[in-house]
Formats: C-alpha cells, sequence, structure tokens
C-alpha cells in the first residue's frame, strides 16, 4: 500500500532501424599554413567621459543623498519592529497579570 509504484518503460513502436557503423576518418598531413595577419583595430567612435569638478560634484551629491535616503528607511523599519515587539511584550505582561488575577479569584 504504502511502496510506490515505478512506471514501466514504454517499449518503442514502429520501425527500428539497427545502429549503423560509423568508420574513423583518416588525417592525411598537409602543408602547413602560415596565420593570417592581425587586422588593425578600428578607433573607437565613441565619445570619453569627461568628469569636470561640477559633474564629479554632483555625482558625489546624489550618492550622498541615495545613501541617506536608503539609512534612513532602514532606521525607520528597525524603529517599527523595535516599536511592535515591545508593544507586544506589554500586551503579554497585561494579559498575563489579568489571566493571573482571574485565577486568585476562583
Amino acid at each position: 500500500m504504502f511502496r510506490p509504484k515505478l512506471p514501466t518503460m514504454p517499449q518503442p513502436t514502429g520501425i527500428v532501424t539497427p545502429p549503423t557503423v560509423i568508420e574513423p576518418t583518416r588525417i592525411t598531413p598537409g602543408t602547413p599554413t602560415t596565420p593570417p595577419a592581425p587586422a588593425p583595430v578600428p578607433a573607437s567612435t565613441r565619445p570619453t567621459i569627461q568628469l569636470t569638478p561640477g559633474t564629479a560634484l554632483a555625482l558625489v551629491g546624489g550618492g550622498t543623498a541615495v545613501v541617506l535616503v536608503v539609512g534612513a528607511v532602514l532606521v525607520s523599519m528597525l524603529l517599527a519592529v523595535a516599536i511592535t515587539g515591545a508593544s507586544v511584550a506589554v500586551c503579554a505582561v497585561v494579559l498575563r497579570s489579568l489571566l493571573a488575577s482571574d485565577a486568585r479569584r476562583r
């Protein structure tokens, strides 16, 4: 009942051709060829990036803003988790106190 049932492999249907024999090819030595000369590399047509003091300052300012925003988001998430944990702990203490006082009255 609990043993898995393995499927049987299906048998091939239709015309089955026998395997063909492949004979190895012979390698005949030939005259050695010289490799072609390397082609000259064309010059790039893309403009190079030039950093001026203004663009460098803009990049530094943008990077700083991204780091500050990401840091603020992470700190706020950590603070939210801490506040939630503290409120759950307070609720647990209050419920424990209520249940203990209820048990003493009986």
